[in-house]
């Protein structure tokens, strides 16, 4: 948590160096209907999309997370999305983006940004982030060997 003069910024960030091209990390992150097979394997066990709404159902199996994909940028190689229904923590706000940069021939960075309220929520969402950030690595990088 950040704080800018008044303002309390409940931003988590996540900035992943992955041995894999910028091309082949953008097709997984904005494949939206299949983020439990490409990028978060256990993690997400089964996703349904219905338009722009993404259902992820959560380990153990009975809860359902609805989310609004609300910008997949091909050219920015961003992809903006709104978590709105189904947390397990009383969250109010949750807006999350990825965005991918190239690094040189077969490495990139994905740059995992959440922001969430109520403000002092982001330390329960914190872990969250960094395991899924480490399981989206291992995920894409094994999937480039």
């Amino acid at each position: 948590m950040r704080h800018t003069g008044s303002t309390v910024i409940a931003t988590i960030v996540q900035d992943i160096v992955i041995e894999s091209s910028a091309e082949d990390v953008w097709d997984a992150v904005r494949d939206v209907g299949a983020v439990h097979r490409r990028l978060v394997p256990g993690y997400v066990l089964d996703v349904r999309m219905d338009g722009d709404t993404r259902y992820l159902t959560v380990p153990p199996g009975d809860a359902v997370v609805r989310e609004l994909i609300v910008s997949v940028d091909d050219g920015l190689r961003r992809l903006a999305y709104s978590a709105v229904e189904g947390f397990r923590i009383p969250l109010t706000h949750h807006h999350a983006s990825f965005q991918v940069f190239p690094e040189g021939p077969g490495r990139c960075r994905l740059v995992w940004t959440t922001d969430v309220l109520p403000h002092e929520m982001a330390e329960q969402v914190r872990p969250r982030v960094v395991r899924g950030a480490e399981v989206m690595k291992e995920t894409l990088e094994r999937q480039r060997a």
